[in-house]
């Protein structure tokens, strides 16, 4: 998947429908939504009518954030433990959900983990990175994918994902020509990301040209982003939608409060995306914050 661009422009987003499509009873779900990102796109969704089941691994942050946004008179916010490394806990979540809601129209795989500062580039927690970031969407995508409504307007899965995760990012050929390769399956992703945790066991993940910022998040990424694009591929034309969206450079706790906008900011640009008119979107794509245009293909 490579991007069109490389810099970061100014941060912009496309309008919302003049019509709204959704309604009281359109369900979504954004996970690691107890803070940052994803507990401004809960606020943001809510905010436009839809119903929004916020997930977070630690149950006390989770109802506190609930709390907060029921302070602000939105009442359409649920919580629910859902933790995306834990297998138990998705199949947890996903049983409670389909005897409470049933169907779903949304999905924001948003949680995701980073152990490093700005300027380090430790794999220490390489393991724990993919295990979250990468197989924790994949699960829970699959998990979900039954629960989808199938209407005129469209299921959707937006995947909250990084530059980093650009093809453009990786050095090693081979890798790349997989990724690149129409015939690009679940099978090939898995293979690259073990052979990227082997890379990190044996220490030579370093002289393997993987990405050289954030290496096993932007490896993570490059999974998901890959993924989505599989997941697209093999929906088309069968009423959902998956994309990515890569939100920049976001004032959050992952950057330690720096960035160029904040997490509201990229809420706002997310959740029109994920309301896109239903002749309006797309699949197989990749958003990047500052531009109210579609970048690049995945």
């Amino acid at each position: 998947m490579e991007y069109s661009k490389e810099h970061e422009a100014p941060f912009s987003s496309p309008s919302l429908p003049s019509k709204k499509w959704w309604s009281k009873d359109t369900v979504a779900i954004v996970t690691g939504a107890n803070k940052g990102i994803g507990f401004a796109m809960v606020k943001r969704l809510a905010q436009l009518g839809l119903t929004v089941i916020l997930t977070a691994r630690d149950i006390e942050k989770g109802h506190k954030a609930i709390e907060e946004l029921r302070n602000q008179g939105l009442d359409d916010v649920h919580f629910f433990r859902l933790d995306v490394s834990e297998p138990a806990s998705i199949n947890t979540f996903v049983s409670w959900f389909a005897r409470i809601f049933g169907a779903l129209n949304i999905l924001v795989n948003n949680a995701a983990v980073s152990f490093n500062k700005i300027n380090e580039n430790s794999v220490e927690h390489a393991e724990t990175v993919i295990k979250t970031n990468f197989y924790g969407a994949k699960l829970l995508t699959e998990a979900l994918l039954p629960m989808f409504r199938l209407s005129h307007s469209k299921s959707r899965i937006l995947n909250i994902s990084s530059r980093l995760g650009s093809l453009n990012k990786l050095k090693n050929p081979n890798i790349k020509n997989i990724l690149q390769s129409e015939n690009l399956s679940e099978t090939h992703i898995e293979a690259m990301v073990s052979l990227f945790l082997q890379n990190v066991k044996n220490g030579t993940w370093e002289r393997q040209g993987w990405p050289e910022l954030w290496t096993d998040y932007a490896v993570s990424k490059l999974a998901l982003n890959a993924y989505t694009r599989v997941l697209a591929k093999r929906y088309m034309g069968r009423g959902i939608s998956l994309n990515c969206f890569c939100p920049g450079f976001t004032q959050t706790s992952m950057t330690r409060g720096k960035g160029t906008h904040t997490a509201d900011d990229a809420a706002e640009t997310g959740a029109r995306l994920a309301l896109l008119p239903p002749e309006e979107l797309p699949s197989g794509r990749f958003y990047l914050s500052g531009t109210s245009t579609v970048n690049s293909k995945l």
